[in-house]
Protein backbone atom coordinates (compact mmCIF):
# COMPACT_ATOMS: atom_id res chain seq x y z
CA UNK A 1 0.00 0.00 0.00
CA UNK A 2 1.06 3.56 -0.60
CA UNK A 3 1.81 5.61 2.50
CA UNK A 4 -0.12 8.83 3.22
CA UNK A 5 2.95 11.01 2.70
CA UNK A 6 3.56 9.32 -0.68
CA UNK A 7 -0.02 10.09 -1.70
CA UNK A 8 0.51 13.70 -0.68
CA UNK A 9 3.66 13.95 -2.81
CA UNK A 10 1.92 12.43 -5.83
CA UNK A 11 -1.02 14.81 -5.40
CA UNK A 12 1.32 17.81 -5.34
CA UNK A 13 3.15 16.59 -8.45
CA UNK A 14 -0.16 16.06 -10.27
CA UNK A 15 -1.39 19.52 -9.32
CA UNK A 16 1.85 21.12 -10.53
CA UNK A 17 1.62 19.27 -13.85
CA UNK A 18 -1.97 20.41 -14.33
CA UNK A 19 -0.98 23.98 -13.54
CA UNK A 20 1.87 23.81 -16.06
CA UNK A 21 -0.46 22.40 -18.72
CA UNK A 22 -2.99 25.13 -18.04
CA UNK A 23 -0.24 27.73 -18.24
CA UNK A 24 1.04 26.31 -21.54
CA UNK A 25 -2.51 26.21 -22.93
CA UNK A 26 -3.19 29.81 -21.94
CA UNK A 27 0.17 30.89 -23.39
CA UNK A 28 -0.60 29.15 -26.69
CA UNK A 29 -4.05 30.74 -26.84
CA UNK A 30 -2.52 34.16 -26.19
CA UNK A 31 0.07 33.69 -28.92
CA UNK A 32 -2.58 32.52 -31.38
CA UNK A 33 -4.68 35.57 -30.55
CA UNK A 34 -1.84 37.74 -31.80
CA UNK A 35 -1.61 35.94 -35.15
CA UNK A 36 -3.84 37.28 -37.93
CA UNK A 37 -6.46 34.83 -39.16
CA UNK A 38 -4.85 34.87 -42.60
CA UNK A 39 -1.70 33.43 -41.06
CA UNK A 40 -3.70 30.70 -39.32
CA UNK A 41 -5.47 29.63 -42.45
CA UNK A 42 -2.46 30.08 -44.70
CA UNK A 43 -1.81 31.99 -47.88
CA UNK A 44 -2.39 31.19 -51.51
CA UNK A 45 -0.32 32.54 -54.37
CA UNK A 46 -2.39 34.34 -56.99
CA UNK A 47 -0.20 34.45 -60.10
CA UNK A 48 -0.83 36.89 -62.94
CA UNK A 49 0.71 36.55 -66.40
CA UNK A 50 0.81 38.97 -69.34
CA UNK A 51 1.85 37.66 -72.75
CA UNK A 52 1.84 39.03 -76.29
CA UNK A 53 1.70 35.76 -78.23
CA UNK A 54 2.56 37.21 -81.68
CA UNK A 55 -0.24 36.82 -84.20
CA UNK A 56 -2.34 33.90 -83.03
CA UNK A 57 -4.51 33.55 -86.13
CA UNK A 58 -6.59 30.56 -87.15
CA UNK A 59 -6.47 29.32 -90.75
CA UNK A 60 -9.95 30.47 -91.74
CA UNK A 61 -10.60 33.51 -93.91
CA UNK A 62 -12.54 36.26 -92.17
CA UNK A 63 -13.95 38.54 -94.90
CA UNK A 64 -14.14 41.57 -92.58
CA UNK A 65 -10.55 41.29 -91.32
CA UNK A 66 -7.17 41.63 -92.98
CA UNK A 67 -6.04 38.07 -92.29
CA UNK A 68 -4.97 37.16 -95.83
CA UNK A 69 -1.35 36.62 -94.83
CA UNK A 70 -2.37 34.04 -92.24
CA UNK A 71 -4.02 31.55 -94.57
CA UNK A 72 -2.59 28.33 -96.05
CA UNK A 73 -2.24 30.03 -99.43
CA UNK A 74 -1.20 33.39 -97.97
CA UNK A 75 2.27 34.90 -98.10
CA UNK A 76 3.17 33.37 -94.70
CA UNK A 77 1.84 29.90 -95.59
CA UNK A 78 -0.05 29.67 -92.31
CA UNK A 79 -1.13 26.03 -92.29
CA UNK A 80 -3.17 24.05 -89.76
CA UNK A 81 0.00 22.25 -88.72
CA UNK A 82 1.73 25.51 -87.89
CA UNK A 83 -1.38 26.84 -86.17
CA UNK A 84 -1.79 23.82 -83.91
CA UNK A 85 1.91 23.79 -83.11
CA UNK A 86 1.64 27.42 -81.97
CA UNK A 87 -1.34 26.56 -79.76
CA UNK A 88 0.71 23.83 -78.09
CA UNK A 89 3.62 26.22 -77.60
CA UNK A 90 1.48 28.90 -75.96
CA UNK A 91 0.02 26.26 -73.65
CA UNK A 92 3.54 25.12 -72.81
CA UNK A 93 4.57 28.65 -71.81
CA UNK A 94 1.48 29.18 -69.64
CA UNK A 95 1.92 25.80 -67.96
CA UNK A 96 5.64 26.32 -67.36
CA UNK A 97 5.02 29.81 -65.97
CA UNK A 98 2.58 28.40 -63.45
CA UNK A 99 5.09 25.90 -62.04
CA UNK A 100 2.92 23.82 -59.64
CA UNK A 101 -0.30 25.61 -60.62
CA UNK A 102 -1.18 27.45 -63.81
CA UNK A 103 -1.61 31.24 -63.38
CA UNK A 104 -4.92 32.50 -61.98
CA UNK A 105 -5.08 35.19 -64.69
CA UNK A 106 -3.46 35.30 -68.13
CA UNK A 107 -3.73 38.42 -70.29
CA UNK A 108 -3.12 37.69 -73.98
CA UNK A 109 -2.37 40.14 -76.79
CA UNK A 110 -2.59 39.46 -80.54
CA UNK A 111 -5.30 36.81 -80.67
CA UNK A 112 -7.59 36.82 -83.69
CA UNK A 113 -10.96 35.63 -82.41
CA UNK A 114 -12.95 33.35 -80.13
CA UNK A 115 -11.97 30.28 -82.15
CA UNK A 116 -8.29 30.69 -81.35
CA UNK A 117 -8.98 30.91 -77.61
CA UNK A 118 -11.44 28.01 -77.68
CA UNK A 119 -8.85 25.88 -79.49
CA UNK A 120 -6.16 26.96 -77.02
CA UNK A 121 -8.29 25.93 -74.06
CA UNK A 122 -9.66 22.71 -75.54
CA UNK A 123 -7.04 21.27 -77.89
CA UNK A 124 -3.98 21.62 -75.65
CA UNK A 125 -3.09 20.46 -72.11
CA UNK A 126 -4.81 23.64 -70.84
CA UNK A 127 -8.12 21.77 -71.20
CA UNK A 128 -7.31 20.19 -67.83
CA UNK A 129 -7.09 23.59 -66.11
CA UNK A 130 -10.74 24.68 -66.44
CA UNK A 131 -9.94 28.17 -67.71
CA UNK A 132 -12.70 30.51 -68.88
CA UNK A 133 -12.11 33.62 -70.97
CA UNK A 134 -13.31 37.06 -72.05
CA UNK A 135 -12.10 38.93 -75.10
CA UNK A 136 -12.70 42.03 -77.18
CA UNK A 137 -14.16 42.23 -80.67
CA UNK A 138 -12.27 45.22 -81.97
CA UNK A 139 -12.34 46.99 -85.35
CA UNK A 140 -8.54 46.67 -85.55
CA UNK A 141 -7.25 46.70 -89.13
CA UNK A 142 -4.95 43.76 -88.46
CA UNK A 143 -7.79 41.73 -87.06
CA UNK A 144 -6.26 41.10 -83.63
CA UNK A 145 -7.72 41.41 -80.16
CA UNK A 146 -6.89 40.94 -76.49
CA UNK A 147 -8.23 38.29 -74.11
CA UNK A 148 -8.18 37.33 -70.45
CA UNK A 149 -8.03 33.73 -69.28
CA UNK A 150 -9.15 33.18 -65.69
CA UNK A 151 -9.38 30.29 -63.26
CA UNK A 152 -12.97 30.10 -62.04
CA UNK A 153 -12.05 28.89 -58.57
CA UNK A 154 -9.87 31.98 -58.01
CA UNK A 155 -11.71 34.67 -59.97
CA UNK A 156 -15.52 34.65 -60.08
CA UNK A 157 -16.64 36.57 -63.18
CA UNK A 158 -18.97 39.54 -62.65
CA UNK A 159 -18.86 41.55 -65.88
CA UNK A 160 -16.63 42.71 -68.71
CA UNK A 161 -16.38 45.77 -70.91
CA UNK A 162 -14.77 46.46 -74.27
CA UNK A 163 -13.48 50.04 -74.23
CA UNK A 164 -13.31 51.68 -77.67
CA UNK A 165 -10.51 54.21 -78.16
CA UNK A 166 -11.24 57.52 -79.88
CA UNK A 167 -8.29 59.10 -81.67
CA UNK A 168 -8.27 62.87 -81.84
CA UNK A 169 -5.75 63.26 -84.66
CA UNK A 170 -7.00 60.25 -86.61
CA UNK A 171 -10.79 59.95 -86.10
CA UNK A 172 -11.03 57.06 -88.58
CA UNK A 173 -8.21 55.04 -87.05
CA UNK A 174 -9.07 51.51 -85.96
CA UNK A 175 -7.21 49.80 -83.17
CA UNK A 176 -7.58 47.28 -80.37
CA UNK A 177 -10.17 47.90 -77.68
CA UNK A 178 -9.13 47.82 -74.03
CA UNK A 179 -10.63 44.88 -72.14
CA UNK A 180 -11.89 45.30 -68.58
CA UNK A 181 -13.02 42.25 -66.62
CA UNK A 182 -14.37 42.44 -63.07
CA UNK A 183 -14.55 39.47 -60.72
CA UNK A 184 -14.65 38.39 -57.09
CA UNK A 185 -11.47 36.99 -55.55
CA UNK A 186 -11.11 34.66 -52.56
CA UNK A 187 -11.11 37.55 -50.08
CA UNK A 188 -14.57 38.59 -51.31
CA UNK A 189 -13.25 41.82 -52.82
CA UNK A 190 -13.80 42.93 -56.40
CA UNK A 191 -10.76 42.85 -58.68
CA UNK A 192 -10.79 44.88 -61.90
CA UNK A 193 -8.44 43.57 -64.59
CA UNK A 194 -7.50 45.48 -67.74
CA UNK A 195 -5.78 43.96 -70.77
CA UNK A 196 -4.30 46.50 -73.19
CA UNK A 197 -2.56 46.50 -76.55
CA UNK A 198 -1.86 50.12 -77.39
CA UNK A 199 -1.32 51.33 -81.00
CA UNK A 200 1.99 50.29 -82.49
CA UNK A 201 5.00 52.41 -83.39
CA UNK A 202 4.65 51.52 -87.06
CA UNK A 203 5.21 54.76 -88.95
CA UNK A 204 7.61 56.10 -86.35
CA UNK A 205 7.66 56.41 -82.56
CA UNK A 206 7.07 60.17 -82.51
CA UNK A 207 4.53 60.14 -85.34
CA UNK A 208 2.36 57.61 -83.49
CA UNK A 209 2.89 58.95 -79.97
CA UNK A 210 -0.43 60.84 -79.90
CA UNK A 211 -2.37 57.65 -80.64
CA UNK A 212 -0.88 55.87 -77.64
CA UNK A 213 -1.56 58.94 -75.51
CA UNK A 214 -5.23 58.79 -76.54
CA UNK A 215 -5.35 55.13 -75.51
CA UNK A 216 -3.67 55.95 -72.20
CA UNK A 217 -6.12 58.76 -71.43
CA UNK A 218 -9.08 56.51 -72.22
CA UNK A 219 -7.69 53.89 -69.84
CA UNK A 220 -7.08 56.48 -67.12
CA UNK A 221 -10.59 57.95 -67.47
CA UNK A 222 -12.09 54.49 -67.02
CA UNK A 223 -9.94 53.91 -63.94
CA UNK A 224 -10.95 57.27 -62.47
CA UNK A 225 -14.64 56.40 -62.86
CA UNK A 226 -14.14 53.07 -61.11
CA UNK A 227 -12.13 54.66 -58.31
CA UNK A 228 -15.21 56.68 -57.38
CA UNK A 229 -17.33 53.53 -57.07
CA UNK A 230 -14.97 51.06 -55.39
CA UNK A 231 -14.58 51.11 -51.59
CA UNK A 232 -11.37 49.11 -51.89
CA UNK A 233 -10.15 49.67 -55.46
CA UNK A 234 -7.98 46.82 -56.70
CA UNK A 235 -6.85 47.16 -60.33
CA UNK A 236 -4.41 45.09 -62.37
CA UNK A 237 -3.56 46.67 -65.72
CA UNK A 238 -1.42 44.63 -68.08
CA UNK A 239 -0.45 44.16 -71.69
CA UNK A 240 1.68 45.50 -74.51
CA UNK A 241 1.73 49.29 -74.32
CA UNK A 242 4.18 49.79 -77.22
CA UNK A 243 5.87 52.35 -74.98
CA UNK A 244 8.42 52.01 -72.19
CA UNK A 245 7.70 52.86 -68.52
CA UNK A 246 9.36 56.27 -68.96
CA UNK A 247 7.38 57.32 -72.06
CA UNK A 248 4.70 60.02 -72.01
CA UNK A 249 1.71 57.74 -72.47
CA UNK A 250 2.65 55.78 -69.34
CA UNK A 251 3.81 58.66 -67.13
CA UNK A 252 1.39 61.41 -68.18
CA UNK A 253 -1.41 59.48 -69.86
CA UNK A 254 -2.02 56.64 -67.41
CA UNK A 255 -0.32 58.71 -64.68
CA UNK A 256 1.69 55.88 -63.18
CA UNK A 257 4.02 56.13 -60.21
CA UNK A 258 7.34 54.32 -59.99
CA UNK A 259 7.69 51.12 -58.04
CA UNK A 260 9.13 50.57 -55.51
CA UNK A 261 8.05 53.81 -53.86
CA UNK A 262 8.74 55.24 -50.40
CA UNK A 263 5.04 56.00 -49.95
CA UNK A 264 1.93 54.56 -51.55
CA UNK A 265 -1.60 55.80 -52.02
CA UNK A 266 -4.58 53.47 -52.44
CA UNK A 267 -5.91 55.37 -55.46
CA UNK A 268 -2.58 55.80 -57.28
CA UNK A 269 -1.33 53.48 -60.03
CA UNK A 270 2.13 51.91 -59.71
CA UNK A 271 4.10 50.43 -62.58
CA UNK A 272 5.67 47.19 -61.34
CA UNK A 273 8.14 47.30 -64.24
CA UNK A 274 9.12 50.96 -64.00
CA UNK A 275 12.69 50.10 -63.01
CA UNK A 276 13.22 47.68 -65.87
CA UNK A 277 17.01 47.75 -65.58
CA UNK A 278 16.69 45.98 -62.22
CA UNK A 279 13.38 44.13 -62.49
CA UNK A 280 13.09 43.11 -66.09
CA UNK A 281 16.40 42.41 -67.74
CA UNK A 282 16.88 42.38 -70.64
CA UNK A 283 13.41 43.71 -71.64
CA UNK A 284 10.29 42.12 -73.07
CA UNK A 285 10.91 42.91 -76.75
CA UNK A 286 13.96 43.32 -78.98
CA UNK A 287 13.98 45.52 -82.09
CA UNK A 288 17.06 46.13 -84.22
CA UNK A 289 19.33 44.93 -81.45
CA UNK A 290 17.74 47.03 -78.69
CA UNK A 291 15.73 45.56 -75.84
CA UNK A 292 12.76 47.56 -74.51
CA UNK A 293 10.19 46.97 -71.78
CA UNK A 294 7.05 47.44 -73.89
CA UNK A 295 5.04 45.01 -71.78
CA UNK A 296 4.12 46.10 -68.26
CA UNK A 297 1.87 45.34 -65.30
CA UNK A 298 0.41 48.25 -63.31
CA UNK A 299 -1.53 48.03 -60.03
CA UNK A 300 -3.36 50.23 -57.56
CA UNK A 301 -1.63 51.11 -54.31
CA UNK A 302 -4.03 48.87 -52.39
CA UNK A 303 -2.29 45.84 -53.86
CA UNK A 304 1.05 47.03 -52.47
CA UNK A 305 -0.26 47.22 -48.90
CA UNK A 306 0.60 44.07 -46.94
CA UNK A 307 -2.41 44.73 -44.70
CA UNK A 308 -4.73 44.25 -47.66
CA UNK A 309 -6.01 40.65 -47.98
CA UNK A 310 -4.64 40.55 -51.54
CA UNK A 311 -1.19 42.09 -51.84
CA UNK A 312 1.94 41.90 -53.94
CA UNK A 313 4.63 39.43 -52.96
CA UNK A 314 7.76 41.65 -53.08
CA UNK A 315 10.26 40.61 -55.73
CA UNK A 316 7.77 38.52 -57.68
CA UNK A 317 7.42 41.02 -60.54
CA UNK A 318 9.64 39.59 -63.25
CA UNK A 319 10.10 38.46 -66.81
CA UNK A 320 9.56 34.77 -67.48
CA UNK A 321 12.77 33.78 -69.24
CA UNK A 322 13.21 30.01 -69.69
CA UNK A 323 15.90 29.14 -72.21
CA UNK A 324 13.43 27.69 -74.72
CA UNK A 325 11.97 31.18 -75.34
CA UNK A 326 15.30 32.48 -76.72
CA UNK A 327 17.29 32.10 -79.91
CA UNK A 328 20.80 33.22 -80.83
CA UNK A 329 20.74 36.66 -82.44
CA UNK A 330 23.07 36.25 -85.42
CA UNK A 331 22.50 39.81 -86.63
CA UNK A 332 22.83 41.89 -83.45
CA UNK A 333 24.57 39.30 -81.22
CA UNK A 334 23.42 37.98 -77.88
CA UNK A 335 19.98 36.43 -77.83
CA UNK A 336 16.50 37.42 -78.95
CA UNK A 337 13.00 36.01 -78.46
CA UNK A 338 12.40 32.79 -80.41
CA UNK A 339 9.70 34.06 -82.75
CA UNK A 340 7.05 32.36 -84.87
CA UNK A 341 8.10 34.47 -87.85
CA UNK A 342 11.22 36.53 -88.40
CA UNK A 343 10.03 38.83 -91.14
CA UNK A 344 8.49 36.47 -93.69
CA UNK A 345 10.64 33.54 -92.62
CA UNK A 346 8.94 30.88 -90.51
CA UNK A 347 11.04 30.05 -87.43
CA UNK A 348 8.51 27.93 -85.58
CA UNK A 349 9.16 29.66 -82.26
CA UNK A 350 6.92 31.07 -79.57
CA UNK A 351 6.62 34.85 -79.80
CA UNK A 352 8.55 38.07 -80.39
CA UNK A 353 7.69 39.12 -76.82
CA UNK A 354 8.61 37.65 -73.44
CA UNK A 355 5.92 37.03 -70.80
CA UNK A 356 5.61 38.90 -67.51
CA UNK A 357 4.74 37.36 -64.15
CA UNK A 358 3.58 38.88 -60.87
CA UNK A 359 2.54 37.03 -57.70
CA UNK A 360 0.05 38.19 -55.10
CA UNK A 361 -0.74 36.69 -51.72
CA UNK A 362 -4.32 35.84 -50.82
CA UNK A 363 -5.69 34.25 -47.64
CA UNK A 364 -7.09 30.76 -47.90
CA UNK A 365 -10.71 30.52 -46.83
CA UNK A 366 -11.18 29.06 -43.34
Amino acid sequence: MIATDQISVLTNISAKLMNKRACVTLTCLYILSLVPLTRLYGQRTFRVMSYNVENLFDCEDDPIKDDQSFLPDGILRWTKGRYYQKLQQIAKVITAAGEWHTPALVGLCEVENDSTIIHLLNKTPLRQQDYRYCMTNSPDNRGIDVALLYQRDQFAYIEHQSIRIKFRKHPDKRSRDILRVSGKILSGDTLDVFVCHFPSRSGGEKATEADRMDAARMLRNTCDSLLLNRKNPQFIIMGDFNDTPSDKSIIHGIKTMSYPSDTTSAHSLYNLFSHSEQLAKPGSHKYQGEWAQLDQIIVTGTLLDSRNPMHLIPGSNRLFTPQFLFKTDKTYHGTRPFRTYYGYKYEGGYSDHLPLLVDFSLPLAP
